[in-house]
């Protein structure tokens, strides 16, 4: 493990629900809680004005309802979160070449690799300034933790949270993590947490003090031998720089099973084409088809075709999708439908004809239910016809740009405000209004003059960052 606290962790303080805080003025400092809002939904993020009635993400939507009745439930947008965390990697990009993304909220980056943080003085510099830009350049906070390891530096940023920076000193590793709970430590979950407490291990000082031998006898070689050294705060996992993707997907959970063979074809159809969608969006093409099928009762079915060479023709995957779904039995209903393409290239095959003739198919591998098991965030389908979804961004002919509040009953109620306005009034309409359309996200933060850049920029000495290592500095400057 290096010496100086130049490993680098950013966590995006409630990422989905602050940008639609931010989005939103009516809903700043208020509770929003954004995930699948159908009786199957699960809750993706959680504002903190959320988390004090309980809500957490994973929960399931109906939990959350019950525990927070008060707050905007609205349905994620995907495409405006990935949006900003492209602005964001570009940010962490700029500091060095080994930035390591986790999530669209989260990442670790080497300071020390490119140039920007060499000792403790630095590097805390180089944190303040982040936030400063982040903030300038998307509106939003993001919390940092700095140390000399990936295990620490994501400690810090977790009590960083939220919009803070907290550096840990070299030296004074083992006894900021001796009082800590076991489960802070990475790798040790639920029914690892539950082993070592039967075993009355509920600290980092006692993982310790328990030695090597008996966490091995406990948690078997692998995982012993990496707790012990954890909890003697060793981690030397490299920062590793952006993997290239293995396989694009995409895939929907329903409210209510499907079991109509038609619509499930339909269904299969139109997430090819959000899959290739993807893949041409990332200028890659795929080899290998794949079809997800998680039916009525949890199990779920993965069948897959591999074809003679890449392509990113919507045709061909929308074809292979449907030959995989002829295999499939769907009787008793469908809760989840997926689609995606793995064996990238970044080229095409050109001759493909006869490809379909030529493919290999795998046969299904199926999973057993998991009744028991919480579904995971799916991204929400595009809206059908004149269907309006919670959240959701409009534009009406007379009134602007809004977003949607609720539906039903034939009328839909929406708010018209932008970004940068005072929170707006709201209307209602019929949901077959003619002058009121979907709309693409406005951007959080309106454009700027340069002299405005470089005034946001430059930190300010009064919004000092939270630190365990007593006073801190200014802006970042060049190395010397």
């Amino acid at each position: 493990m290096r010496n100086a606290p130049t490993i680098l962790h950013l966590d995006m303080d409630a990422f989905y629900a602050s940008v639609e805080q931010a989005s939103k003025p009516s809903l700043r400092g208020k509770a929003v809680v954004v995930g699948g809002l159908g009786p199957r939904g699960v809750v993706a993020t959680a504002s903190y004005e959320a988390r004090v009635f309980g809500v957490h993400s994973a929960m399931p939507m109906a939990q959350a309802r019950r525990l927070a009745p008060n707050a905007a439930y609205l349905v994620p947008r995907f495409s405006l979160y990935r949006s900003i965390s492209e602005q964001v990697m570009a940010l962490l990009r700029e500091l060095s070449p080994l930035v390591e993304p986790l999530s669209l909220d989260e990442a670790f980056v080497d300071l020390e690799a490119g140039g920007a943080a060499w000792d403790e003085e630095s590097a805390r510099l180089t944190g303040v300034k982040l936030r400063a830009d982040i903030r300038q350049v998307t509106g939003l906070t993001g919390s940092v933790g700095l140390a000399a390891s990936k295990m620490l530096a994501k400690i810090a940023s977790e009590e960083a949270k939220p919009d803070g920076l907290v550096l840990i000193e070299p030296g004074t590793e083992r006894a900021l993590l001796a009082p800590m709970p076991v489960r802070t430590l990475p790798g040790v979950g639920p029914a690892t947490g539950d082993h070592l407490r039967r075993a009355g291990i509920t600290t980092v000082e006692e993982l310790a003090e328990a030695g090597q031998d008996e966490l091995v006898r406990l948690l078997g070689k692998a995982h012993g031998q990496a707790l012990y050294a954890m909890a003697l705060a060793r981690d030397d996992r490299p920062v590793v720089a952006e993997r290239e993707a293995k396989s694009v997907s995409v895939e929907d959970t329903y409210d209510v099973d499907i079991h109509d063979r038609l619509r499930i074809g339909l269904e299969v159809q139109r997430l090819a084409d959000r899959c290739v969608g993807r893949l041409r969006g990332a200028g890659l093409s795929g080899r290998t088809i794949v079809l997800k099928v998680r039916r009525y009762d949890f199990s779920t079915l993965t069948r897959s075709e591999t074809l003679r060479g890449p392509t990113d023709d919507p045709a061909v995957v929308r074809e292979a999708a449907a030959r995989l779904l002829d295999s499939v039995d769907t009787t008793g209903g469908i809760r989840l439908l997926g689609v995606g393409v793995s064996g990238l290239a970044d080229y095409t095959q050109e001759d493909l004809f006869a490809q379909a003739a030529q493919a290999e198919p795998v046969p299904a591998v199926e999973e057993p239910g998991k009744g028991a098991v919480a579904e995971a965030v799916a991204e929400q389908p595009e809206p059908v016809g004149r269907h309006w979804r919670a959240g959701q961004d409009v534009r009406h002919a007379e009134h602007g740009p809004g977003w949607v509040q609720g539906s039903g009953l034939g009328r839909v109620t929406v708010r018209f405000e932008t970004p940068q306005s005072s929170p707006g009034r709201v209307r209602t309409f019929s949901v077959e209004d003619p002058a009121l359309e979907p709309a693409d996200p406005l951007p959080l933060v309106s454009p700027r003059t340069p002299e405005d850049v470089c005034a946001q920029v430059s930190s300010d000495p009064a919004s000092l960052p939270k630190s365990w290592s007593g006073t801190d500095g200014g802006a970042a400057t060049s190395r010397p």
